[in-house]
């Protein structure tokens, strides 16, 4: 009787598994092609009763100084790793266990399938998940519909979504064009865009958007973002 209970168990937690399996490549296929109606941080703004703001914009549309300002701020190997930098991970845990300040090793890859796909809890299963996803995306996507996606639903301040609502809501333009110093403006309060200011900048965000911008030119010259105008 136990032994064919767990049988059934086993048969469930299978089936189960499968059916997880299955309906997540069905969903990250829809994603290739569709733009990403609403993200968990979306629907928690709109339940919340809060504004909000997103309009999806393609890549092709965007000004191109935007995926390298965010490239030379978030993830300076986004053309060159698939999905995880292990050597920023290692770098973020050194950092941590010395005392120094904390960092994160999250990819954009990453930070995309969190958005798409998930919640912003910080736990093992949720990483777990991150990781998965991630690797779905990188193997169904592509490294221009990856940058096209996290460019269209990050959180860029409160109940702002990607960076045409961005563009529009902080300097009153079309995000095709922004200048190199306004995308380094924005990059700069990733990844804490509600306690960072575009408008209002301290001063070691505008220190640190400078810095970005001389990045923009780099990713530029040196044709890190190479990956994205095949």
């Amino acid at each position: 009787m136990v032994a064919r209970f767990f049988r059934l168990l086993a048969g469930w937690l299978l089936g189960l598994a499968g059916a997880f399996v299955v309906l997540s490549i069905v969903w990250v296929l829809v994603y290739r092609f569709a733009p990403v109606p609403i993200t968990w941080l979306m629907a928690r703004d709109a339940l919340a009763g809060k504004h909000v703001e997103h309009e999806w914009v393609p890549l092709t549309a965007m000004s191109r100084s935007l995926p390298r300002a965010v490239i030379g701020a978030e993830d300076a190997n986004f053309c060159t790793h698939n999905g995880i930098d292990f050597s920023a991970v290692a770098a973020a845990a050194e950092a941590n266990m010395s005392g120094r300040k904390l960092r994160g090793g999250s990819t954009i890859s990453q930070q995309t399938a969190k958005n798409a796909f998930l919640w912003p809890e910080r736990s093992y299963v949720r990483k777990g998940l991150e990781a998965y996803f991630t690797l779905l995306i990188e193997a169904g996507w592509g490294k221009p519909r990856i940058m096209e996606v996290y460019l269209n639903i990050v959180e860029m301040g409160p109940g702002i979504y990607g960076m045409a609502s961005a563009s529009q809501h902080y300097f009153g333009k079309s995000v095709d064009r922004l200048s190199a110093k306004q995308a380094a403006r924005l990059a700069a309060i990733l990844p804490q865009p509600i306690k960072r200011s575009v408008n209002k900048p301290s001063k070691s965000v505008r220190r640190y958007a400078r810095r970005i911008e001389k990045r923009v030119r780099v990713v530029a010259d040196e044709g890190i973002d190479a990956c994205l105008w095949r």
